[in-house]
């Protein structure tokens, strides 16, 4: 008989042994829960953490690429206006320029009007055909010499007008072109 209470004491054991490993095991498994509860709250707390260095690192890049374009919108009106400004003044130039090119015309058309009533007078007068050959060769002469020196004069005025009236847009073309030149990073 005393091998059943060997027996019922071994049971006894076991069953204390598996109590005691069931309870081991339920604390490990407790404080494995328990563990990877804590990672993963850290895990979200650092990717939170993370998140919101990457949020705020996205959101200083928008602003910086918002400033960057308003600044470009600003400097490409500023660009723009001056371009606008500068075909203005050359339009001004050009049309004011035409103006004096045209009263010199007419100026030159007057003085050659002038010069031919003077022939027609100074001809009427004349005693003779030869007389008023020779005065209408001399009147030809002098009208083409005026003609051509007028000529010159009104081309040269003219050439004048056209720099003057391109200067404006040449300077443009000067800031665009530097402009273009620099990097655009600057």
């Amino acid at each position: 008989m005393p091998a059943k209470p060997k027996t019922i004491a071994a049971t006894t054991d076991v069953t204390q042994l598996v109590a005691d490993a069931a309870a081991a095991s339920s604390a490990q498994a407790q404080k494995l829960i328990e563990d990877s509860t804590a990672q993963a709250q850290k895990l979200i707390e650092d990717g939170t953490s993370q998140a919101r260095i990457v949020l705020e690192k996205g959101m200083e890049q928008a602003q910086k690429t918002a400033a960057d374009m308003t600044k470009a919108a600003e400097e490409a009106a500023a660009f723009s206006r001056g371009n606008v400004e500068a075909f203005t003044k050359a339009a001004q130039l050009y049309f004011t320029g035409v103006q004096d090119l045209s009263r010199q015309v007419v100026a030159t058309m007057q003085g050659l009007s002038d010069h031919t009533l003077e022939g027609v007078k100074a001809m009427s007068s004349a005693r003779s055909l030869k007389d008023v050959a020779d005065l209408q060769a001399s009147l030809a002469r002098t009208a083409f010499e005026k003609s051509m020196a007028d000529a010159t004069k009104l081309q040269e005025a003219a050439m004048k007008v056209a720099e003057a009236s391109f200067a404006p847009i040449s300077a443009r073309v000067s800031v665009a072109v530097e402009k273009m030149a620099r990097p655009i990073a600057a």
